[in-house]
């Protein structure tokens, strides 16, 4: 896979919704994962959207997920830059280059479902989510 840049829209509570309404809108194949697959199904929250990405037969990507329980779903700064990829050099040199001088939210490191993640907010106010793809067992 090479590295994409896409938008990534944080939802309160209607990820699913949002996320079908815009594969109506620009068709292709969308991909669904909730907290519960990942977590505890039985958990408050256990069906709200963990991720879902959208990625169109004309080459559009877009990702999205829940807010999670416990975080403030925030209208008009919901939005994050995403950067995702299997090379893991080239996105460990962007996160460098993001979070210095910046602030880091979630530590880029080794996440539940395998891969490497981080979330960094840059010099500018921008906020970016790496995503570094595990390597498959």
């Amino acid at each position: 896979m090479t590295s994409r840049l896409n938008p990534y829209i944080s939802f309160d509570g209607n990820a699913r919704q949002a996320m079908e309404f815009y594969k109506d809108v620009f068709g292709g194949t969308l991909a669904v994962s909730t907290f519960g697959e990942f977590g505890a199904p039985d958990a408050e929250g256990a069906d709200k959207i963990m991720h879902a990405m959208l990625e169109s037969d004309n080459g559009f990507t877009l990702m999205g997920a829940d807010t999670p329980l416990g975080m403030e779903h925030n209208p008009g700064t919901n939005i994050a830059v995403s950067l995702s990829g299997d090379d893991g050099d080239l996105l460990r040199g962007y996160w460098a280059k993001l979070s210095d001088a910046g602030s880091v939210s979630v530590p880029l490191e080794k996440q539940m479902w395998g891969d490497e993640f981080g979330a960094c907010t840059d010099q500018f106010g921008i906020s970016w989510m790496v995503n570094i793809a595990g390597t498959p067992s």
